[in-house]
């Protein structure tokens, strides 16, 4: 085990913690929406933008810091995103109403892109390259438990205090990480070269990406290319995105260094990082779902299912680390362990009925848990392992943005499939609730008296007896939905299992009489 010094346990504590305050703010405020718009007088609509605002700045600046720190140095740019967050989290926390808590809410999120990418970068600066998997370890804890305990602890503080609250508790962390910032961390030793700013290219980017997110986060809710604007925007990303590329692929000094991907090692672990943010962010957002909508789960009872799974990433991540140091086996082969333990974590949940308790969700996701330690370690430091360091906050920022991206387009996709599968299965079910089905009358019948022995008419008692036969049936369809999504994501899971193969490299060492190979990291 790595022994650090107390420099070295600052910066961690420092760098993860301001991580884990722009993470746990990505889910913290979905689940007091509803205390939100009762407060703030906003409709379901109004309210969206709310989530909206933030991730459409967030995942803009996540692309852009790498730049960012190359033009005003690393720590500055750090310490700037920690304090621009926290005094916006002030403000958000003051709105008095809800475009207020929107235009603060976008601010936030330009603070918290900076966060996450940089914090990663200091990390990989901090620790000598035999520990780069140790570095990822401690960062990933913030990644994937972020995410997982931002829902409970926003049900508890809106149970217990108010809304408001879920953005002063930043304020004391956001303070303390900025000034153990100016005091322990220092600048790479390689100092970065930043080109001028890149006025067209930002545009092409804020166009492509913005209209990418809004389209993603909108797209279900306004019936997708049914609706003019979510059409419109749709394609500004495509034509956005198309013209970025070209533009940062032509300029001498891009804005983006999109040429880190013909290192073969950076694209293949980014593209599986896109994969670690459909299944961390999308199931991250099904699961309580599931939990609440279907099976009738309070917010702290859903919030304390999820927390032993992400104690189990946060005890699996360093083990993971440490493992990789050794360098007992390839880091390729505990990511196909984590991917087969998903495809578990998904079967079991497929597995689940209306009728399951909370204490049945427990060792399908400490599956999970130990899934996202041994997929997110491996594949990052596999990515990060062959860049130089001025190429290391570019890969970071794009590696951080591609995964971004995949949780946003996985729970876009997932949400999508939910709505349209629940509407089939329900159809097809009510279908059989007909004058012609004996047993579908005689339950509607049973129904119908005992509403009639509670004191209502004869209509009224038919009316609330077909209201519960088509809550069943919804119900039902629900639960298929459910069902059918966890089996087709644990398959998807356990294709891309013999994609692995792509981090290894086929090198050849000349023997007398023998022809050896072996694989080797690229």
């Amino acid at each position: 085990m790595a022994k650090f010094t107390s420099s070295q346990i600052i910066i961690i504590l420092t760098v993860v913690s301001a991580a884990m305050l722009q993470l746990i703010d990505t889910s913290i405020v979905n689940v007091s929406l509803t205390q939100m718009m009762g407060n703030l007088g906003a409709s379901f609509e109004d309210i969206g933008w709310v989530i909206t605002s933030y991730a459409v700045s967030n995942i803009i600046m996540i692309t852009l810091s790498g730049w960012m720190s190359a033009t005003f140095g690393r720590k500055y740019y750090f310490a700037a995103s920690i304090i621009l967050f926290t005094v916006a989290s002030v403000f958000c926390g003051t709105s008095t109403n809800v475009w207020e808590l929107v235009a603060f809410r976008f601010i936030q999120g330009i603070g918290g892109g900076g966060l996450i990418s940089t914090a990663q970068a200091i990390l990989v600066e901090t620790f000598p390259k035999e520990d780069l998997g140790l570095a990822n370890a401690i960062y990933g804890i913030g990644v994937i438990v972020g995410p997982a305990i931002g829902p409970t602890l926003g049900g508890y503080i809106t149970d217990n205090l108010a809304w408001q609250w879920i953005f002063f508790i930043n304020i004391p962390i956001g303070i303390i990480a900025t000034i153990f910032t100016l005091i322990f961390i220092k600048e790479p030793l390689e100092k970065m070269k930043a080109g001028k700013m890149d006025w067209t290219a930002l545009i092409l980017l804020v166009a492509a990406i913005g209209s990418l997110q809004i389209v993603l986060e909108k797209g279900q809710s306004e019936d997708w290319f049914q609706t003019h604007y979510i059409t419109v925007l749709a394609i500004i990303a495509a034509f956005g995105i198309i013209f970025f590329i070209w533009r940062e692929l032509t300029v001498e000094n891009p804005m983006v260094n999109l040429r880190l991907f013909t290192n073969r090692s950076f694209t293949t672990g980014t593209l599986f990082n896109f994969v670690l943010g459909f299944g961390l962010y999308g199931t991250t957002l099904i699961v309580p779902i599931f939990c609440q909508g279907l099976l009738g789960f309070t917010a702290m009872q859903t919030g304390l299912i999820l927390l032993p799974g992400s104690l189990a990433t946060a005890l699996m991540m360093p083990i993971v680390g440490v493992l990789l140091r050794k360098k007992l086996v390839h880091p390729a082969v505990y990511a196909a362990l984590g991917l087969l333990l998903f495809f578990l974590f998904s079967f079991d949940m497929g597995q689940m009925n209306p009728q399951v308790s909370p204490h049945d969700f427990f060792w399908p996701l400490i599956m999970r848990g130990f899934a996202m330690g041994l997929i997110f370690i491996p594949l990052t430091t596999i990515s990060l392992s062959t860049l130089n360091g001025s190429e290391i906050p570019q890969g970071t920022s794009l590696s951080n943005m591609v995964r971004q991206l995949g949780g946003s387009i996985g729970i876009a996709l997932l949400t999508t499939y939910i709505t349209r599968r629940t509407a089939i299965h329900y159809s097809y079910l009510t279908e059989n609730i007909t004058f012609n089905n004996p047993a579908a009358m005689s339950r509607i019948k049973t129904l119908t008296t005992y509403f009639m022995s509670l004191g209502n008419d004869a209509s009224t008692a038919t009316h609330r007896a077909y209201a519960v036969i088509a809550g069943i049936a919804g119900q039902q369809a629900t639960m298929l939905t459910y069902k059918e999504m966890f089996l087709y994501i644990g398959l998807f899971f356990i294709a891309l299992i013999p994609l692995l193969a792509m981090f290894w490299n086929r090198k050849k060492k000349a023997d007398p009489g023998e022809e050896k190979i072996e694989w080797t990291l690229e």
